[in-house]
C-alpha cells in the first residue's frame, strides 16, 4: 500500500469536503464592520465572547455554550492530551467556568496538570473562540449556587455515576441510579457530592476566529496579563490565517 492509500478514505472523498465561508455569516455584530476587527475587543475579551454566545443562542444553535475542553496527562512516555465537550456554566472577566466530577478523567488530569484549552465552535455562524490558561477550582459557595440551579435528576445522576470508570452494563448503571434515587427519596435538598465541583479557566490567551472566503479567515488574539484581568493590561493583535 502506497502512502496515498494509507491516508485516503475508500469510497468516500473526505478531502473534497469544504465550506466556502462568507461575510454574511459574520455580519451579526450590530453597528460594527462585517469583518472581525481588533476594535471589537475594546472592552476586553469577555463581552465579545458573551455576545457571540448570545447570538448563537438567538440563531438557534444547539448547546451554544458547548466547548471542547482539552486537558493533558504528563507521563514517563510524554504528554497525552484528551478532549471532550462540556458546557460553559460561568463567564466573567476572570475566566470560563464548567462543572464536573473531580474523579473523572478530566478532573484528575486538571488536578495534576492545572492547565487547559477550551474551544467554542459555532459552525453555522462561521465563528470560533479558543480560551487557554491555568485552571483553578471554583470556591464552595459558587459550587453550591450552581448546584441548586440543577434539576433533581441531574443531581441524582452526579451521585450515581462514577464518571470515567468502567462499568459492566447499562443495566448496572441504571441500578446505581435507582439506589441513589431511593437513598434521597425523602431528601428535598440533595447535597453537593464531595467529589463534584467546578473549574475555572483563567485566560492567558483568547483567540477569536471568523471564517472568510478563500480561507483568508479573520483571527484576533487577546493576551491577558497574569493575575490582571483589567482591559488596559491586555494585548490585542491580529494573526495571519
Amino acid at each position: 500500500m502506497g502512502d496515498q492509500e494509507k491516508f485516503a478514505t475508500p469510497g468516500f472523498d473526505i478531502a473534497a469536503l469544504r465550506v466556502e465561508y462568507g461575510v454574511d455569516q459574520g455580519d451579526n455584530h450590530p453597528g460594527r464592520e462585517t469583518d472581525l476587527d481588533e476594535t471589537w475587543l475594546a472592552e476586553g475579551w469577555e463581552p465579545l465572547l458573551r455576545n457571540w454566545i448570545e447570538h448563537a443562542t438567538s440563531a438557534g444553535v444547539t448547546d451554544p455554550n458547548a466547548m471542547v475542553l482539552s486537558t493533558v496527562e504528563i507521563t514517563d512516555s510524554g504528554p497525552h492530551p484528551s478532549s471532550r465537550t462540556v458546557l460553559c456554566k460561568g463567564l466573567s472577566p476572570e475566566g470560563v467556568t464548567f462543572y464536573t466530577n473531580y474523579e473523572s478523567l478530566k478532573g484528575r488530569q486538571l488536578t495534576r496538570t492545572p492547565y487547559a484549552s477550551a474551544t467554542f465552535v459555532w459552525q453555522s455562524l462561521g465563528r470560533q473562540v479558543t480560551v487557554r490558561g491555568p485552571v483553578r477550582r471554583v470556591p464552595a459557595e459558587a459550587i453550591e449556587v450552581y448546584w441548586q440551579s440543577r434539576p433533581r435528576g441531574s443531581r441524582l445522576g452526579a451521585w450515581a455515576s462514577e464518571q470515567s470508570r468502567p462499568i459492566a452494563s447499562r443495566a448496572e448503571l441504571d441500578r446505581q441510579l435507582d439506589a441513589v434515587t431511593e437513598r434521597f427519596a425523602d431528601v428535598d435538598d440533595i447535597p453537593v457530592p464531595p467529589f463534584w465541583g467546578g473549574f475555572q479557566i483563567q485566560p492567558e490567551t483568547v483567540e477569536f476566529w471568523q471564517g472568510r472566503r478563500s480561507r483568508m479567515h479573520n483571527r484576533v488574539r487577546v493576551t491577558v496579563e497574569a493575575g490582571n484581568p483589567e482591559v488596559a493590561a491586555m494585548k490585542v493583535e491580529r494573526l495571519q490565517p
